[in-house]
């Protein structure tokens, strides 16, 4: 389905471009207008849809109606048959030719994403990937945590503490004397591990 992507400067639209892009069925669009109409008051509902992991059964997603207002700025807007939708720049790419649906079932309904994309593009992100699960994971799953890659950009790879590692006092350590070597010394190009993690909120960190 063609959808249109509006690119913005200075809050102002300047330029329209074509792609594939998300397909939402036609239950699912009738469940998200009548949950927009629950929640809409007197804002501008718009359709947040984000990547903000991957595991063993594929894409982590981030589906939510939000007011326009709250979106990022550095958000993507899409008008998908007359729904305005906003993704963030590094979900784009893995949300072309997916699919939103509703399914029904005996222990209720939900919304579901059949999405066509392999869980990264790019060969150095691949490598990334490749080097946290063959090497990172096995190491600090010692300690109840575990690390997943958030994106690349340029030289940089930007990651999540997860378990233990979360909110750990001797993640810095972790990250530097360990995370960083191996992705640093395994993956030519990368030459920084950033942490993206929210530390506040670690439940049960392993120090």
């Amino acid at each position: 389905m063609k959808s249109l992507a509006i690119q913005w400067f200075n809050n102002v639209p300047c330029m329209a471009i074509l792609l594939e892009m998300l397909e939402i069925t036609e239950k699912a669009r009738e469940m998200l207008d009548q949950f927009a109409s629950q929640a809409d008051e007197g804002g501008t509902t718009v359709l947040k849809v984000d990547i903000v992991g991957r595991g063993p059964k594929g894409f982590h997603y981030d589906l939510q109606l939000i007011d326009k207002n709250d979106a990022s700025d550095d958000s993507e807007e899409f008008e998908i048959d007359g729904m305005t939708v906003v993704v963030g720049p590094r979900s784009v790419p893995y949300l072309e030719g997916t699919v939103l649906d509703y399914k029904e079932t005996l222990m209720g309904g939900g919304f579901s994403f059949e999405n066509p994309n392999p869980l990264w593009i790019d060969d150095v992100s691949k490598a990334v990937a490749e080097i946290i699960a063959e090497q990172v994971n096995p190491v600090v799953a010692s300690h109840g945590g575990h690390v997943n890659l958030v994106g690349v950009e340029g030289e940089k790879a930007m990651i999540e503490f997860g378990g233990g590692c979360q909110g750990c006092g001797m993640v810095d350590v972790t990250l530097k004397q360990g995370v960083e070597v191996m992705i640093t010394e395994g993956v030519p190009g990368i030459s920084e591990v950033v942490d993206l993690t929210e530390h506040s909120e670690g439940t049960n960190p392993f120090y």
